[in-house]
């Protein structure tokens, strides 16, 4: 279960449960984004808390997404200069928040997520949330996410997006007992993210599938 793997929770909630920032996808792929199945539309729900500004590449407006305080996601030097590859960097941002706030929130079923995601993609993202919200867990601390890459497939319709997150200051906190756990002494905290996506129809790109690599960062 290889996606945000937050300390000790997702993949084993004890040994290699990083922050998952991907979802539970396993370990590498080897296909391609021209062959994936499933990648549909997805359940895009714009219903749900709606922001007032619309997004200028595609006119879409986005869910208002909100993380408290107490765990900051930060994203460092998420731009390009291409005008598709900072759409494909926004939506992935948006996405990644999108689950964490979800986490938060003791929400698997986060109409924000569901907005970036493929249902392929949702139904991963939501055993990931819930190997956390089974479990009584939030998160806390800080998760930089950082070293972005973007390729594009298929006339820009398909993306592969990469970046590398920090959970060095990440931990788990149980809702009910307040104990909190970080990753075991002796764990890689930087964690390697591959996220397949897809362009909506009506332009938002959506996740497909997330996988993870612990350690894959160097």
């Amino acid at each position: 279960m290889a996606r945000r793997a937050l300390p000790v929770t997702v993949v084993t909630l004890t040994a290699t449960a990083a922050l998952l920032l991907t979802g539970c996808g396993g370990g590498g792929d080897d296909s391609s984004p021209d062959d994936i199945k499933g990648a549909d539309s997805g359940a895009s729900s714009p219903s749900a808390h709606v922001s007032a500004s619309a997004s200028a590449a595609s006119g879409v407006q986005r869910p208002e997404i909100s993380i408290p305080s107490s765990f900051q996601l930060t994203f460092a030097n998420w731009t390009s200069s291409d005008a598709v590859e900072q759409a494909v960097l926004n939506d992935g941002k948006e996405q990644l928040r999108a689950g964490y706030s979800a986490i938060i929130a003791n929400n698997p079923d986060s109409e924000a997520l569901a907005f970036y995601d493929t249902r392929a993609g949702l139904s991963q993202d939501r055993e990931w949330i819930k190997s956390y919200t089974d479990k009584n867990l939030d998160v806390i601390g800080a998760l930089p996410v950082f070293d972005p890459k973007v390729a594009l497939f298929a006339e820009n319709t398909k993306a592969q997006l990469s970046y590398c997150t920090d959970e060095s200051k990440a931990a788990t906190k149980n809702r009910e007992t307040g104990k909190t756990e970080s990753n075991p002494a002796g764990t890689d905290p930087e964690v390697f993210y591959t996220v397949t996506m897809q362009k909506s129809p009506q332009g938002v790109w959506q996740s497909v599938s997330t996988t993870s690599k612990r350690g894959g960062c160097s």
